[in-house]
Parts: structure tokens; sequence; C-alpha cells
């Protein structure tokens, strides 16, 4: 027996080594893997922000897509993942700009030009971080084929995808309300935006009708916009308002006359079930806005602070100071009806955390209509699947409401929108919609493309279902002529104990770095898929990590005993066994395989772990290891050394570092544990 099982198993003496020992083998690329493989299995590596480093999603995530690549590996395919890195447009210039502000300097006193090179600088020092992060955990990636959104190739697509749909007709440059951030000075996406619960306050506003029969009360949260409001609107199945659809207020303090309409988007329990329109400052509003053609009145500027139209006592005013001014006057003119405390949503930039300001601006936008419908149709006939399939619905439903695309930002950090004079980025997410073919070369027609497209698996979180997910379906039905992947799994959200998300800038956060350097990366993937068990959320616990470190132990165990028992190993599967004892336990070890194969194929990680997890601590070690004590005999050695064999395997994807450094130690000459054959059982 090797003598390195006379001492416990240590990960930080093994994990490193064992990684070098992978990349230095070359299998990590497919085009190193043993000849004879034709079928080919593609994943693309959700492009992790450059200014992010490993959270906790990061490492479930990564680790889920590990064990599909390396079981698929071990299966004969062609396996191929595929890694690389996001520019991440805001993220980004915000970062370089709290470093510049440090140095004394803004990105306005370099210039454009000068900034760019200072984020390209940034991103050569630190851009990688995350992707050498995830080496940490043992993602088996093709580190050769690292793209990055933003380099020169990709940037051809980008710019190739552009052009194709301006040519169509799908690319227009219109006025809408957009998500804007006064301190970025740009435009927001969704994601871009954080809401906070806050301490705010609902004021009832008496709105005086027209006829001098009374007034209507309007609730707000925010009364300092009722200075651009358009129209007052209830919901058209409100009996209480019924007879007064189509009448007119007096707007308080502006003294406009503005109709009293009937929306279908208001709801009847908010407030008093009566809302003020304010079509240039509030989304939904603009909408109603566009189906009433009402005017807009913009009355906060690109700074938040209020313009010329607000009026000559408010022009200039910070949108706080503008609220309690409006508030006075209200007070003064007695049409204040009461207020209430309330508890606000505050929509904020996710980098600044200054509240966003929606308000019309002119945009660049992708028409939506015919993408939406391609990207339903592929669902609904089954082209690709969710899993679990309860996302359908959300997806579905999302597209059905979906809205024109805002394309373009404001930054200096991104893609250049094509066309001449034009100053502004395109979003991020308009040039990661095209990952899973872009990386691949498009739109050039490269070996690569031809071999491994379409992916087969795209891992993810929900919270970017709508903003990449559907983005990058219906960008590959337009320019690929089919999907971009077969099967897309939504991963579980990792909760704190608590089940509160987790924030490392609250304290609430936990470092996966600080759980591989405490417990080992194989205890680490352990104690995260353990707990994926279906559910939505998974409320983390170190518990699961703490067992999945002394299952490593437990495991190393066996391996001792195993071959202090038998000597040595025997890869080949025990015939004509006459002990019963034997022949149950490689009958429930072939199922074991069958199932294990089964719930890796389904995404059913977290079971598949616990059956190998059951049979590896009571059906070995605490039922036949413990019966195999007292016997010696060829048949017992060999039904041990073929078991260990055999969980070796199917273990590797979940815990990949001690399975190959047990592997690596057998001395039973065969090649890396990472290209051995899947164990195969019908």
């Amino acid at each position: 027996m090797n003598d390195k099982f006379l001492k416990p198993y240590n990960p930080k003496e093994t994990e490193e080594r064992i990684y070098k020992l992978w990349e230095e083998s070359g299998f990590f690329n497919p085009d190193n893997l043993p000849s004879g493989r034709k079928k080919t299995y593609t994943i693309a590596l959700p492009p992790p922000n450059i200014t992010g480093s490993l959270h906790m999603g990061h490492a479930l995530n990564a680790t889920i897509q590990d064990i599909l690549i390396r079981q698929k590996r071990m299966q004969g395919y062609k396996a191929l993942w595929i890694p690389g890195t996001d520019h991440a447009g805001i993220a980004t210039q915000n970062v370089v700009e709290k470093k510049l502000k440090k140095e004394g300097q803004t990105r306005h006193d370099l210039g454009r030009e000068e900034f760019v090179k200072k984020v390209w600088e940034w991103k050569e020092e630190y851009g990688s971080k995350i992707l050498d992060q995830l080496k940490k955990i043992g993602c088996s990636c093709d580190w050769s084929r690292t793209r990055f959104t933003l380099d020169k190739k990709y940037s051809e697509a980008v710019n190739t995808a552009f052009k194709h749909y301006q040519d169509k007709g799908w690319i227009y440059q219109g006025e809408r309300v957009i998500n804007w951030c006064p301190r970025c000075q740009t435009s927001l996406s969704d994601l871009e935006i954080e809401h906070h619960e806050v301490p705010g306050k609902l004021w009832y506003i008496k709105y005086p009708l027209l006829d001098g029969n009374g007034h209507i009360v309007v609730a707000t949260t925010r009364p300092e916009t009722m200075l651009g409001d358009a129209a007052v609107a209830v919901n058209p199945k409100d009996q209480r308002y019924q007879k007064l659809i189509g009448q007119k207020v007096i707007l308080p303090i502006v003294e406009r006359e503005i109709p009293i309409i009937a929306d279908r988007a208001v709801d009847q329990e908010f407030g008093t079930g009566a809302v003020k329109v304010t079509p240039a400052h509030d989304l939904i509003d603009a909408e109603i806005a566009e189906r009433h053609q009402l005017p807009n009145y913009k009355i906060i500027d690109v700074y938040g602070k209020t313009t010329s139209e607000s009026g000559r006592d408010f022009e200039g005013l910070k949108t706080v100071e503008a609220r309690e001014r409006v508030v006075q006057k209200l007070t003064e003119q007695g049409l204040i009806d009461k207020v209430e405390d309330y508890q606000l949503s505050l929509a904020v930039c996710y980098r600044c955390d200054r509240p966003v300001e929606p308000q019309i601006s002119k945009q660049w936008f992708v028409k939506m209509s015919k993408l939406a419908k391609m990207a339903e149709k592929a669902v609904r006939k089954g082209k690709f699947k969710f899993n679990p399939n309860r996302w359908e619905k959300v997806y579905f439903d999302w597209l059905a409401g979906i809205k024109d695309w805002c394309i373009s930002r404001q930054l200096w950090w991104g893609h250049k929108i094509p066309i001449e004079g034009e100053t502004d980025v395109l979003d991020t997410w308009f040039s990661s919609a095209l990952w899973p073919f872009a990386i691949l070369g498009w739109p050039e027609k490269t070996d690569d493309l031809k071999n491994y497209f379409p992916t087969q698996t795209l891992s993810t979180a929900r919270d970017i279902l709508h903003l990449w997910v559907t983005r990058m379906v219906f960008s590959s039905l337009e320019f690929m002529g089919e999907e971009p992947f077969n099967n897309v799994i939504i991963h579980p959200t990792i909760l704190n104990k608590e089940g509160r998300r987790m924030s490392k800038s609250l304290g609430t956060g936990i470092d996966p770095l600080d759980l591989i350097e405490k417990y080992g990366a194989d205890a680490t993937r352990f104690g995260l898929v353990y707990q994926m068990m279906g559910s939505q959320d998974v409320k983390f616990t170190e518990e699961e990590i703490m067992a999945g470190k002394k299952f490593m132990n437990k495991l190393w165990n066996i391996t001792r005993y195993v071959l202090t028992k038998a000597g040595s190993v025997k890869i080949s599967e025990p015939v004509n066994i006459k002990d019963q004892a034997s022949r149950e336990i490689i009958n429930k070890l072939n199922k074991l395989v069958v199932k294990t194969t089964k719930e890796i194929d389904q995404f059913q990680f977290g079971q598949a772990l616990h059956e190998i997890y059951d049979f590896c601590w009571h059906e070995l070690a605490d039922k036949y290891i413990e019966y195999s004590k007292d016997l010696d005999n060829e048949e017992i050695k060999h039904t041990l050394s073929y078991i260990l064999i055999t969980i070796l395997k199917i273990l590797h994807p979940f815990i990949p570092f001690i399975t190959e450094e047990i592997w690596q130690n057998l001395e039973i000459r065969q090649e890396q544990l990472i290209i051995q054959n899947w164990p195969e059982r019908k």
C-alpha cells in the first residue's frame, strides 16, 4: 500500500497540485482528449463581470456545470466548457471612477480616450481574478478558449448584430421613459436597479373637480412629481369612481386642467384607488399615457433637479427640496387630506446607490415583437426546456408583456454604437446576448462554431432569466437559426441560514474562498450540492460543508482499508461470486450507477449525491467493510477493489480533487481519472 494513505487526507497539500496535473495534461481542451470521440457536449460559462469575485452563487453554479462537463468527458464526449468574462459597462466604469476619485481625479479630467485606457489597464490587472478563483473550486474549463465580451473578435460580432437589426428596421432611436441614474448619468437596465425597503410617507391630496362639485383624493409617495401630472386615473372596475370618469380636475399648484381616466393598470387597493399620472417620470404612467394619448411634462432633469416646466417657484430644486416645498404649498391651500407612514420600495442604482429618476430620454431601441414571438415559439415547441419547468410560465409571462429594448447607455466603457457621431455605448446585455455563438467565432464560420454549437446546457440564476437567457434565445434564433442550448437549469439561490439574501456589504455574506481555505474545495462543493434538493432557495449552513469534510476523510479511510485488505485494486467486475453479501452489494452498486447516471442527466444533483453518500457510508463502510474484516479471500478482495474503483468514478464529478488524488496513488497504471470511462449498467 502507498504510504500516502497512512496519513490523514490534506486538501491544502492536494488540490493545487492536482489542478496543475489536470492543466498540464491538456484534457480540459477537447482537442487533446483520446481519439475516437465523435459526440460533442458544450457548456458556455455565464460570463462573470470583470469587477466580480467569487460568491456562493458562482460557487454553486460552477460546481453544477463542472459536474456535467466531467461526467460527459468520462462518458466519451468531446466535452467543452468555454469560460470568459463580461466587460460589465457600468460596473467596471464605476469601479475605475472610484479608484480615480481616491487619486483626486475624475474621468472628465482625463477625457474619454485616456479614461478608457485606464479601464483597460485595470482590466488587465484585475479582470481575470474571478476566473482564477473558479480554478480554486476545480472548474475544468478550457482556459485556452477564454473569451472577453470586449475583445476585438467579439466586438466584430456585436457590430455585425447591430447592423443586421438596423438593416431589418428593428433598431430605431426614439424618446421613451427609461430608468435614469443622475449620478452615473446613464440609462439603466432593470438588472442595474436595486430596491431598498425604506420608511416613507403616503400623501393623500385633494384634486378639486373642475365643475366645483367637490374633489377626488389622490394618494402618492412622490408629491413633487404632481407638477408634471397629465391625468388622474382609476380602475375601470372601481365602482366608487364610475360617475367621475371623463370629468376634469384642476391640478393643484399648477392649476392645469387634467382629465379623470379609467385604466386597467390602476391598483384599486393602493391608497384611495385614484392615482396621479406623470407620464414623463414613471414607466407605468408612460404606458397609461400612451394608451390615452396624454401629454408629457418633463419636470426633473438628468441631474435630478426640477426643470422650468415645474414652475417658477420650483425650478432648480433637488427632488427632496421640491417635495418639501410642494407639501408646504398644498398644506397652505388646505389640500392635504391626510398623511400616513408607508414602507417604500425605493429604486436605486445598483452601483452608486443613488435613487433612480425615471424620465423621458432619447435612446436607441430594438423592436421586440417578432423576436419575442420567436423566443416563445421555441419553448412551446419543446426546442429547449427549463429545469425546473415551473420557470416556463415566468418566461412566457415576461414575453407576453415585453417592451422594446433600450440598448443605449451613456457610458464611456463598452461597445460604441456603430453609428457615426454617436457617443453612446451599447447595453452590456446586447453583447452578452450573443455569447453562446460569438465565443465560438461567429460571424465567421469557424470549426468551433460548426462542431460545438448549439451548446447543450445552460446553468444560471433566476435573476437574469429575462435579461440574459431570453435574449440569448432570440439572438441565437435570429443569427444561427436554432436555439442556443437544449436545457436551461435555473439553480437555487443561496440564502443565509435566516433565509435572507447574502450580502458581503451587510455582513451577511459568506466567501466560498474562505470555506475552501478552511475545508477544501471538495468539501465546499459537497456541502453546496448536498443541500440542492429541488427547492427554489437554499438556506445555507456550514454544517453541510463540515459533513463534506468528514466524508472526504471517510473516503480516504475506506481507500486505506481496501488497499490494506486487498493489497491492490482490480478494475474488472467480479464474476461467479458465491458470497451472498458480496453479490448483494455489487447488485446495489450497479443500481446506484444507473440511478446516479439518471439523476445527473435529469439535473437532480443533490439527490444523486445523497444516494452515493448513503451507499458509501452505510452500505459499504457500516455493513460490507465490517462484514469483510473477519474474512480473507479473493472474492472479498476483488469486490472491495471493484467497489472502490466504481465509487471513485461516480464521485469524481462531485468531488474531483480527492478522487483524482486517490486514483493517482492506486498504482493501477491507468491514465488520469478525469478521462476514465464512466461506469455503465442497465
